[in-house]
């Protein structure tokens, strides 16, 4: 097989999409060795209109089997079949959390993106599911491929590293982009709550760059009085973080909205107890291994945390249950599932190809 992929994920410091995109790739080449896997992207080529003209014009002047947009987009016309990954609907689904520019090129292109590609991949059940019934997908135009943490998230002691960032202690770690549908201001009302309630004092480490509409949040969280409790620490590097989530005494992630959520995952596998929220895709992708919580419901993230600093029992039982639940997930996995989908439909394409013959 000769696949190409969209390789503008991998043009700006890589963020999830980014790293599906690597990873998939990476991992697809040790599975496949004997196909060629190769990625196309606007530099050097035709970049104004891209999708419309550019991309369509080299898939047409080059043997490639199938195209796999990995970022929601596929070309606007192809003579290839085509395969595009869907991560989330949250432009959709959320639409009040994103800018309003982008919702409004997601509610046109996004449905005629899907109901376009020749097959459609989704990292979980829950997205397919929601996918089907928003743009009256058939079923079986969709496959489940879940996702896994990267090989660089195992256990890491990093001393200084915590003495750098002013961490000492028991501290609760969440890991992400501070955007509005990760839902920090419940997670720092309920940590607000938990001091105020209880003896322990605890730090709340928050480990992600800012994304959009969160401006304020600094100041949101002097307003709470916990500014001394909470630890900002900006985007950090991978080994950076597995050092925070091999040392921290408890991971909670209570996103309202995901299309798979790899870092409960990330957490488990360094060891982590892990607390996340009880929506559809999380429960998906933590299973039991997981206290799960409402995301809308201070007073129960605030009890959950204060469950696992005081009992040592219960973050020893969620960290058990944590590293037998990361061996249901890999890479390699994930590229063998997407290897299936690229055979079943380039076969099905020659089959065609050959039937139309006179």
């Amino acid at each position: 097989m000769n696949i190409a992929l969209d390789g503008m994920p991998l043009a700006t410091p890589l963020t999830g999409v980014g790293h599906y995109t690597a990873e998939l790739a990476r991992s697809l080449a040790v599975v496949a060795p004997s196909d060629s896997f190769t990625f196309i992207s606007p530099g050097g080529l035709l970049k104004r209109r891209w999708w419309s003209l550019g991309l369509p014009l080299h898939l047409l002047r080059n043997s490639y089997d199938l195209f796999h947009g990995t970022n929601y987009e596929i070309p606007f016309w192809s003579r290839r079949p085509t395969v595009v990954t869907i991560h989330d609907l949250s432009m959709l689904m959320l639409s009040g959390v994103h800018r309003e520019d982008l919702v409004g090129r997601s509610r046109w292109r996004l449905p005629w993106m899907a109901k376009r590609a020749s097959r459609i991949i989704t990292p979980s059940n829950s997205i397919k599911k929601e996918l089907c019934e928003a743009f009256g997908i058939q079923p079986d135009k969709v496959a489940v491929t879940p996702e896994a943490p990267r090989p660089v998230f195992k256990r890491r002691e990093d001393p200084e590293l915590l003495r750098r960032l002013g961490i000492e202690g028991d501290f609760i770690l969440f890991v992400g982009t501070i955007e509005p549908r990760k839902n920090l201001r419940r997670l720092v009302e309920a940590f607000d709550q938990m001091l105020r309630n209880t003896s322990l004092s605890p730090q709340l480490v928050i480990a992600g760059g800012k994304g959009w509409m969160m401006d304020d949040f600094t100041s949101f969280i002097n307003e709470k009085g916990v500014a001394d409790r909470v630890c900002l620490t900006g985007y950090l590097q991978d080994e950076d973080l597995c050092a925070l989530y091999s040392a921290c005494t408890a991971f909670i992630y209570p996103s309202l909205y995901e299309g798979f959520g790899l870092p409960p995952l990330e957490a488990m596998a360094c060891g982590a107890p892990v607390i996340t929220s009880r929506t559809p895709a999380l429960m998906e992708t933590a299973g039991n291994a997981a206290r799960l919580v409402d995301p809308e419901d201070v007073d129960d993230i605030a009890r959950a945390m204060t469950e696992f600093l005081s009992d040592k029992k219960i973050r020893e039982h969620y960290a058990d249950l944590g590293s037998v639940h990361i061996k249901n997930f890999s890479w390699e996995q994930t590229a063998r599932q997407t290897l299936d989908v690229y055979r079943e439909l380039i076969s099905k394409t020659r089959r065609a190809a050959t039937a139309g013959r006179p």
